[in-house]
């Protein structure tokens, strides 16, 4: 029932990994993944046939405020389900689902799911990251997801201030008429703390269509940390603020699945998750995907349409540093399970939501800059030629 937008692996192995039916096929979520407008009185479930559940997180995330959703998994482990006084959803936000299963022959595998509900007719939202109170790196981004086309985008635009303290100018830009991301020129400074009005309400978006949300959102910049990928020479130089900490031998993507050149932000970290190739367009001939590894650990989201730098455990020690073998995203060294001493969880452990990673040297395009965060890849002329105020 689930479908996700991961998917990148070993070459060689993909192959193999994709020939059986995956015990993690079996896992069911319920809504279905991408699933919108959903009812507040639908009911979200969680089950597997067999094996059990290890753990089930549930997130509800409204204007930016991020909460757990109370719930159980059941004595025989199969399935889960939510505590009675947190049955209902609360309309006009959008539920994280983050599982973990273990088969009976101690396998784990994962699944990562999200749906949004029901907005009331005539009123629009905006989902945007990051989180109130977060720390992030300096490539972060401020990104409005809406819900509804906004035909106004000057009075929107207008109703969402988005300040810094040291001050510096940070301007809109929007991707067709449902998106909306700030930035400022370069990347932020560490220690800024930004501030996010949103002044949403009763702003009338679209002909008799009006806003609902009128929230103040502050995030702070930690220290900056900035990695470059060199695809050719395959190694990865981690530098935090300013300074190199470390070179990392890497495998980018093989001749034919290469990967994306250019700067890329952090927007997801996952402990471990499911990458199947079929989500990102990698199938064979009967339609299923060449490779479909549900444990891979340490994975970290670059762009939307499916580049993650991931541990990789895989491959054989030898590929890093000197082969590129994947289907486009970036592969460290890794365990099965994860290893916390290895480079695909030493990196893990020092990331942030809003750090960049540049690839250079591929032979691919620049990653667009409405692929994930991808505005730093846009000069800052054209950027502001983006906003409707200007």
């Amino acid at each position: 029932m689930l479908a996700l937008l991961t998917g990148c692996t070993d070459t060689r192995e993909a192959l193999l990994n994709g020939k059986a039916r995956s015990p993690g096929d079996a896992i069911s979520v319920f809504p279905e993944n991408g699933a919108k407008d959903v009812d507040e009185e639908t009911r979200i479930a969680v089950k597997v046939p067999d094996g059990r559940l290890e753990s089930v997180e549930v997130t509800r995330i409204e204007d930016a405020q991020q909460q757990t959703v109370a719930g159980r998994v059941s004595e025989d482990g199969r399935s889960w389900a939510p505590e009675r006084g947190a049955r209902r959803l609360a309309l006009a936000a959008k539920y994280s689902i983050d599982a973990v299963a273990v088969d009976g022959r101690g396998r784990r595998f994962a699944r990562h799911s999200t749906f949004t509900t029901l907005v009331p007719e005539h009123r629009f939202i905006g989902y945007f990251k990051p989180e109130n109170r977060s720390t992030v790196g300096t490539g972060m981004i401020v990104s409005f997801s809406f819900n509804r086309p906004i035909e106004d985008r000057a009075a929107v635009e207008k109703a969402i201030r988005v300040t810094s303290d040291p001050v510096v100018e940070v301007v809109g830009h929007w991707f067709g008429k449902d998106r909306l991301d700030f930035r400022p020129k370069t990347y932020w400074k560490p220690g800024t703390e930004v501030t996010v009005d949103v002044g949403l309400r009763d702003v009338e978006g679209a002909e008799g269509v009006y806003g609902s949300q009128d929230k103040t959102v502050v995030f702070t910049v930690g220290r900056s940390q900035i990695s470059r990928v060199d695809a050719e020479a395959k190694t990865m130089e981690v530098r935090r603020d300013g300074e190199l900490v470390d070179t990392v031998p890497i495998t980018a993507g093989a001749p034919k699945t290469t990967t994306y050149n250019g700067r890329m932000v952090v927007t997801e970290m996952h402990e471990v998750t499911r990458m199947n190739g079929a989500t990102v367009g990698f199938t064979d001939k009967e339609g299923k995907g060449e490779y479909d590894i549900e444990d891979v650990p340490h994975a970290i989201r670059l762009t939307e349409s499916g580049t993650f730098l991931h541990g990789n455990y895989w491959a054989d020690e030898s590929v890093f540093g000197e082969e590129n073998v994947s289907h486009g995203c970036i592969g460290l060294r890794d365990a099965k399970g994860g290893d916390a001493s290895a480079p695909g969880g030493w990196f893990f452990d020092r990331t942030l939501i809003g750090d960049v990673v540049e690839v250079v040297n591929s032979r691919d395009r620049k990653v667009a800059p409405d692929n994930g965060l991808g505005g730093w890849n846009m000069g800052w002329k054209k950027w502001k030629a983006g906003s409707a105020l200007r």
